[in-house]
């Protein structure tokens, strides 16, 4: 099997929400894994997906990871909630989403690939969701939401391909979290079976054993909590 080696740092985008402070938490009980960067915006070294400078400083302040995991997602606040019908689109909400969903995670992939070591492996994995995969939509609705998350498995994919041709040991990949109670998906339970309904520390568990299996073949690949593939 594809392992990370004895020794390696991590880096956690997203560290201060529910699944991102899961990963940290479990990667820290990790030994082979000898730090973990862990960035928010309000971090000791912030990090702010709407602000590509603060992208950029965060990864100065890294070496050489192997792992590096964006776990972030916007899909409700006190600005944006999810539009159910073309009526309720908004081009400033819309953009909004694309920035913290889409173009931030991108902004950490361009900052942070270059920084990965060129042999051996290496994973660069951002937190998605099913609702972004095009061919899986039969519901409708969440339009910001669900193009902004396709986008961002378009730009991933899209890194994985150059990534391969620097580092063939690379391997960059989307992930769907499965739905976890966390701040983001609160305001949506009503209704789910208590053993579709995650606890972070199960969806970390989860997302880092499909992490440590993954293989160089599954570069630019979409994968659930499970391992499966989703069809983009």
């Amino acid at each position: 099997m594809n392992r990370f080696p004895e020794r390696f740092e991590a880096v956690v985008v997203g560290a201060t929400g529910g699944i991102g402070a899961a990963l940290c938490e479990r990667l820290a009980l990790d030994p082979r894994v000898t730090q973990v960067h862990r960035f928010s915006r309000h971090g000791p070294v912030p990090l702010d997906l709407t602000d590509e400078a603060s992208i950029a400083t965060a990864a100065l302040t890294v070496d050489a990871p192997r792992l590096v995991i964006v776990a972030t997602g916007l899909l409700q606040d006190a600005d944006l909630t999810p539009e159910k019908r073309l009526a309720d689109l908004d081009p400033v909400r819309l953009a909004r989403s694309f920035q913290i969903n889409a173009i931030g995670p991108a902004l950490v992939l361009k900052h942070f690939a270059p920084l990965l070591p060129r042999q051996g492996k290496a994973v660069l994995a951002v937190l998605t969701a099913r609702v972004g995969s095009i061919s899986d939509n039969r519901l409708g609705g969440w339009y910001g939401y669900r193009a902004a998350k396709a986008a961002a498995n378009q730009l991933v994919r899209t890194a994985a391909i150059e990534l391969a041709a620097r580092r063939k040991d690379a391997i960059c990949v989307t992930l769907h979290p499965g739905t976890v109670d966390t701040r983001l998906s609160a305001p949506f339970q009503k209704g789910l079976l208590p053993e579709r309904l995650f606890t972070p520390a199960f969806a970390a568990e989860r997302l880092l054993s499909v992490i440590e299996a993954l293989t160089p073949e599954q570069t630019g690949h979409f994968l659930a909590w499970d391992g499966q593939d989703i069809p983009f």
